[in-house]
């Protein structure tokens, strides 16, 4: 397993952008699939956007695309989320999670194994 540190979560007005960052460390850890979940309160966690080892895969869920882009610095062990064009509806806690790069993409939450422990991101309106 890996062991996930998420970052630059913050308060932004809508219409604003924050970047989040996922610092994986561990044996391997460029070898997992990397993917970004969020949950607002009430709500179940969700999936926001994958990327594949070589970062020339990636997926995003309808309501993100394109404002929202996933990037990763193997060399850094780091994955991003760069979000844009904020939404009040994109208040959540966002998680990074990992899973071993199996050949596809995948959406829900059990099928990653390794997670951090969550970033907050508020949009006020």
């Amino acid at each position: 397993q890996v062991q996930l540190v998420e970052s630059g979560g913050g308060l932004v007005q809508a219409g604003g952008s924050l970047r989040l960052s996922c610092a994986a460390s561990g044996r391997a850890a460029s070898h997992y699939a990397m993917g970004w979940f969020r949950q607002a309160p009430g709500r179940e966690r969700e999936f926001v956007a994958g990327i594949r080892t070589n970062g020339g895969s990636t997926y995003y869920t309808d309501s993100v695309k394109g404002r929202f882009t996933i990037s990763r610095d193997n060399a850094e062990n780091t994955v991003y989320l760069q979000m844009n064009s904020l939404k009040p509806e994109d208040t959540a806690v966002y998680y990074c999670a990992a899973k071993l790069d199996v050949g596809i993409l995948t959406t829900t939450p059990i099928t990653y194994n390794s997670w951090g422990q969550g970033t907050r991101v508020t949009v006020s309106s």
